[in-house]
């Protein structure tokens, strides 16, 4: 697992020691390509393989068109668009060689439908299907499948700038009244990332207790 922080990495290997797994974490950004293609040479020097890619990193810089400014809109493009396309290029060596191999992307129902006032973000989570659809096509072929996620509005850190009746208005959004859990969507992850969704390649899973219905 990688994050920017090491005392988020250490938590969540700790975490996952404790449950019994085998887990390894390192300090990443992203949007450093250099960084990306070191890590990923250390995960394969250890493992000698690499069967999944969780694209997962993302941030949000919100402001309506008008108001957005380039740093605004640059930033998040380079994380949530950029760093997958990263992540994804230096893996895709390894898994094709495999034969074998799982991509799978945060997208966002917001990347489907829009969201006011999320522009840079909007686009971003659209693109990331846009990448999920085409590595699909060129990466299946050689035994690689790659699906994406669209969450709808999840209980994370995410959500701790936005105001309670905000938030209650979000949840009166979801026919299921209430914002989903992260483990919910860890859980679609799982699914799509093990040999029960073998068949499963270049679809986008929306994960949002029905908001869109």
């Amino acid at each position: 697992m990688c994050d920017l922080k090491q005392s988020a990495i250490d938590d969540a290997v700790k975490q996952c020691q404790a449950l019994g797994a085998q887990a390894v974490g390192h300090v990443m950004d992203v949007t450093n390509r250099p960084v990306v293609d070191a890590v990923v040479a250390k995960v394969k020097a250890q493992f000698g393989r690499i069967d999944v890619l969780v694209n997962n990193a993302g941030i949000t810089q919100d402001a309506r068109l008008v108001k957005m400014t380039l740093e605004q809109f640059d930033r998040v493009i380079d994380v949530n668009l950029r760093g997958v396309f990263h992540c994804a290029q230096a893996v895709a060596d390894t898994m094709t060689a495999q034969g074998t191999g799982v991509i799978l992307n945060a997208s966002s129902v917001v990347g489907i439908y829009g969201n006011f006032g999320q522009t840079n973000y909007a686009a971003s989570k659209f693109g990331v299907i846009g990448f999920t659809k085409t590595w699909s096509r060129e990466l299946g072929p050689k035994g690689v499948r790659v699906n994406a996620v669209a969450p709808g509005f999840i209980s994370t850190p995410i959500l701790n700038t936005i105001p309670e009746n905000v938030l209650k208005k979000m949840e009166n959004r979801v026919p299921l009244k209430r914002l989903g859990q992260p483990e919910e969507i860890a859980n679609v992850y799982a699914f799509l990332a093990s040999d029960e969704a073998s068949y499963i390649n270049g679809a986008v899973i929306e994960v949002s207790g029905g908001m869109s219905v």
